[in-house]
């Protein structure tokens, strides 16, 4: 079993139990957790057993036994990909939009792994396990962009802490509604699961720390194109972000605008655009580029037509 430990702070106190360890884990479900309590993997350091309705006191620390996946057979499959650059540590990938990176409910197949898989065969790194081999970090289904993948594990443990400690520099551009008042500035903002809506992030006091940098390269009538640079790797940070300061991504279907002109979009129009990281191996810096989309393009030309 996968262990977490956690200590809770003193503004956590009084929050159940089945919430807290839900807004800790990225990717986990309440019901889940419940679950979890229920067969006895979620305990205090103390010893105690708890019920999913515990109300946790400041300075508790609460161990979490998370069960391994069941054992899932993922099939390679011969889907097109976009191979930037490969070699015998890493394989960097323009994943396209619609893509999901790894197999999960609802997505066993015609994920970014199921190419990898037909396409590396077992030359991947298996440190995060059978259903996500080489998957080092993440970008959203309906982000299009550069993302890196290890094929073996020495390649995978110096990716992970290049992205722990900031050396690995991962650029986005996105169009959003209006534009900040500034050209620049950041966001930090802690991000956790939604209270209500568990498919969604936002901003909760006691969320996990998020750091989003932003400059304006283009205003446009009503919007705008952006440059982000990020410190952390939340799930959904940019769109959460940007949301939480009323500049949220055309076409977001979770945190968009409900009626907007782009509101049909297909996805948030997110595109991860650079990224910078050090050769695992060599220790060579490495920058990789990926032009925006066509349909980015095609939004950017109508905008500047439409402002003279």
């Amino acid at each position: 079993m996968n262990e977490q430990i956690f200590a809770v702070l003193p503004e956590q106190e009084g929050k159940r139990i089945d919430a807290l360890v839900c807004e800790q884990l990225d990717g986990i479900t309440r019901s889940m957790v419940q679950n979890w309590i229920e067969q006895g993997h979620v305990t205090l350091a103390s010893g105690k057993t708890v019920k999913k309705n515990y109300k946790v006191s400041a300075g508790d620390e609460v161990i979490v036994q998370m069960p391994e996946p069941q054992s899932v057979e993922i099939e390679p499959e011969n889907i097109p990909i976009d191979i930037v650059y490969e070699d015998e540590d890493i394989i960097v990938v323009n994943k396209a939009r619609g893509m999901v990176v790894h197999p999960a409910v609802g997505n066993w197949n015609g994920t970014l792994v199921n190419a990898l898989m037909y396409h590396c065969g077992d030359r991947l790194s298996g440190i995060n396990g059978e259903i996500r081999p080489g998957i080092v970090h993440r970008i959203d289904k309906d982000t299009s962009g550069l993302l890196v993948v290890a094929k073996n594990d020495l390649a995978h443990q110096s990716l992970a802490e290049q992205i722990a400690y900031h050396s690995a520099a991962r650029e986005y551009q996105a169009i959003v509604v209006g534009a900040p008042r500034e050209d620049q500035g950041t966001i930090d903002q802690p991000i956790g699961r939604h209270k209500v809506d568990r498919k969604k992030m936002a901003i909760v006091p006691d969320g996990r720390h998020a750091v989003t940098h932003y400059q304006v390269l283009k205003r446009f009538r009503g919007y705008s194109l952006l440059a982000f640079q990020l410190e952390t790797g939340r799930t959904h940070q940019i769109r959460v972000h940007m949301a939480s300061i009323g500049h949220p991504i055309i076409g977001d279907p979770l945190y968009g605008l409900k009626k907007d002109r782009f509101s049909s979009l297909d996805g948030q129009c997110l595109h991860a655009w650079r990224l910078s990281l050090d050769h695992p191996r060599t220790g060579e810096r490495m920058v990789f580029e990926a032009p925006l989309p066509e349909y980015f393009t095609a939004i950017l030309n109508k905008m500047v037509q439409e402002n003279g």
